[in-house]
């Protein structure tokens, strides 16, 4: 097959779950097939490394295109002109001239057998209704995400204005499920939120992955009584799960334990994170080259997320070391794991502590959830076999078009 895979917001360094995953898939595509890689890169990000770490795609292509920041003129002048357009802010934000155009270019020179939109912010700048079949590609049911900003948010005029937006957003994705040939979540849940939203479309899902031999325990010993949560502290879901734990459960669980550490660790951490983690006596690291040491180093993997979507990388991650975890419904939302078996479930703030303590007291049941997550993501979720079966949603998507 000749893919076209076209994404907004850059692929390398690999510093957040989507990157990685779609990153794995591209690489193991290029294996079979001639991948096209056309994208955007900002300030902070290194097309060349992307190039050569993609060398098996025939081409990568990468325009410069900075997305508005919160607070800056650009931002603002988005703002105003999103809210006279159907296309919600995060949407508008993402429309870039320069790639749409070698978009079109490229498919309408019949170069492609199959486009991929990856992540709906590609939406904008691909012909969802072209004579080229397109899949969307969603890592994230996104218009979830600002429903559960909204949700959370306690400013009235905030919220009302997140309100419009999360409704803009529903439009919008329903909108661009049904134009796609197919759409492609990453797991059941999202699939059943995206269909119900769009009934005319054809949606379907994959699971997530994992490099299940670059995740993998160093037989190290874990640090008595050591917490750690990783993400990108970028993305306002975490540093709103972090800021929550630290404020309404680390409390609950020094009150048992005096003991416990709590170690945050992902990129670019707000001076409001900084100051609410020194406040509560926990360390923040940034940006770190590898979180595996981090990981290894804890007694159990925390993922207190309230507001997200998709699936979370970062729990797959600490399955594969063999880490025991304790997570919110929203933290493992759609991710095929047991509760009990692969890991321990908690919603309510006090139940989250108690969870945690647990397992701070029960050796044997920690080893015993990771064996088991381990065991998990080896059988069903390397990155290979989850792009097998992209590969097959791609021939799928191909057959439905050429009917």
């Amino acid at each position: 097959m000749r893919i076209l895979w076209v994404k907004v917001g850059g692929l390398w360094p690999l510093n957040t779950g989507g990157r990685l995953r779609s990153f794995h898939t591209i690489s193991e595509l290029s294996r079979r097939h001639q991948v096209t890689l056309l994208t955007t890169h900002g300030p902070d990000d290194d097309p060349a490394g992307l190039r050569a770490h993609l060398s098996g795609c025939a081409r990568v292509m990468s325009v410069p295109y900075a997305i508005p920041k919160v607070g800056s003129v650009a931002f603002v002048a988005t703002l105003l002109r999103s809210w006279l357009s159907p296309l919600p802010l995060d949407l508008w934000k993402c429309r870039v001239p320069a790639l749409r155009e070698e978009v079109a270019r490229v498919l309408g020179a019949g170069q492609m057998d199959l486009c991929v939109a990856d992540f709906l912010a590609a939406s904008p700048n691909v012909p969802l209704t072209g004579r080229t079949p397109v899949i969307l590609f969603e890592h994230n049911v996104e218009y979830m995400i600002w429903k559960r900003l909204c949700q959370v948010e306690h400013r009235a005029v905030r919220r009302a204005l997140l309100e419009i937006e999360w409704r803009k957003m529903r439009r919008a994705e329903a909108r661009a499920c049904r134009r796609a040939t197919l759409t492609v979540a990453v797991s059941e849940a999202d699939r059943d939120m995206l269909a119900a939203d769009a009934p005319r479309a054809r949606v379907c899902s994959i699971p997530t992955g994992v490099d299940t031999s670059f995740f993998v325990s160093n037989g190290a010993r874990a640090a008595a009584l050591s917490l750690v949560f990783t993400g990108s502290m970028d993305w306002y879901p975490n540093e709103d799960a972090a800021l929550h734990f630290a404020e309404t459960m680390l409390p609950q669980i020094r009150q048992e334990i005096p003991g416990v550490t709590l170690t945050i660790v992902g990129r670019k951490p707000s001076p409001r994170l900084r100051a609410a983690m020194a406040e509560a006596k926990a360390s923040v690291t940034g940006t770190v080259d590898d979180v595996r040491p981090y990981v290894a180093q804890a007694s159990v993997c925390v993922v207190p997320l309230r507001v997200g979507g998709g699936t979370r990388l970062k729990i797959f991650e600490a399955l594969a070391m063999g880490k025991a975890l304790v997570s919110t419904t929203v933290g493992a939302e759609g991710l095929p794991l047991v509760p009990g078996e692969h890991y321990l479930r908690a919603d309510e703030p006090d139940e989250f502590a108690r969870a945690v303590v647990s397992l701070l007291h029960d050796p044997a049941r920690r080893e015993a959830l990771g064996a088991a997550g381990r065991r998990l993501v080896e059988e069903r979720y390397s990155w290979t076999q989850v792009a097998r079966e992209f590969e097959t949603r791609c021939e799928e998507a191909m057959g439905n078009r050429a009917r």
